[in-house]
């Protein structure tokens, strides 16, 4: 499953998404907005992308995990828009028949997803400025 959303992730969902009979794992992980940044208070992020290359790229990654290890099912979802602190902002679960398979997996993808993937992130800190940063942090970030 892959999905975005400018609505809250329902992880729950996602956790279903994922689960199967048939794997004894299933591994999540939830990227949240956290109240500082490089030692700055964040007061909100922003997310946008072009919605048909972002999932592009979010089904070819989802494909080569399935290739590199046996997952059982796989769900990401990312979020757009609009978050404030505490709100999650991606979900990525991993099924496999084993726990290893499943974490191993669901690390790969969250990394692959942040480096790869054309979903650019507004950090907007509570001293009023703001940054935008591409998904390759080689890009570096611009302020605003």
């Amino acid at each position: 499953m892959i999905q975005l959303t400018d609505q809250p992730i329902d992880v729950p969902a996602v956790v279903d998404a994922a689960r199967s009979t048939a794997a004894g794992a299933v591994v999540v992980f939830l990227g949240t907005v956290r109240k500082t940044t490089d030692g700055r208070e964040t007061d909100s992020l922003d997310y946008e992308c072009y919605p048909e290359m972002a999932e592009k790229k979010l089904a070819e990654l989802e494909t080569e995990a399935r290739q590199r290890w046996p997952l059982t099912d796989c769900a990401i979802i990312h979020r757009l828009g609009h978050l404030g602190v505490g709100e999650a902002s991606v979900a990525v679960a991993a099924s496999s028949l084993h726990r290893r398979e499943a974490f191993e997996a669901a690390e790969w993808l969250i990394d692959r997803i942040k480096q790869v993937v054309p979903i650019w992130k507004k950090e907007n800190y509570a001293d009023g400025a703001s940054d935008w940063v591409h998904p390759d942090k080689s890009a570096g970030k611009q302020n605003v």
